[in-house]
């Protein structure tokens, strides 16, 4: 098992559509949480759900906060995943699990590209 000491998180990020429909979703609902789902139910999309109805295990570590929303992880498959920057975004339809999300659209988890490469950069 991976300690949480060993993990440094990445940075969190998320798009201006993605903090919108958190903050649609928080004032619709209350207060939220977000777990990165590892593959299974969504496959690795992230799970939206009302704060407390899953709460954070021994094993999950929290990246940070977007729009006031604490987002967590499960340290192994952080770390499995080696520690990516992650940033959240949206993505057309409801989701198809039981995240809670939009009539027309719902949160997805995107590795942002690194910035392009120069001669300044070489």
């Amino acid at each position: 098992m991976v300690e949480f000491a060993e993990l440094v998180p990445a940075p969190l990020t998320a798009t201006p559509a993605a903090i919108d429909m958190i903050e649609r979703l928080r004032s619709e609902h209350g207060p939220l949480a977000i777990f990165q789902s590892g593959g299974c139910c969504d496959g690795s999309s992230p799970i939206c759900l009302l704060d407390g109805e899953l709460p954070p295990g021994p094993g999950d570590v929290l990246l940070g906060e977007l729009a006031g929303t604490p987002v967590y992880v499960d340290r192994d498959q952080y770390a499995r995943w080696r520690t990516p920057a992650l940033q959240l975004d949206v993505a057309a339809g409801a989701a198809q699990g039981f995240s809670l999300s939009l009539p027309d659209a719902h949160l997805v988890t995107r590795t942002p590209s690194p910035p392009p490469r120069t001669r300044e950069t070489e």
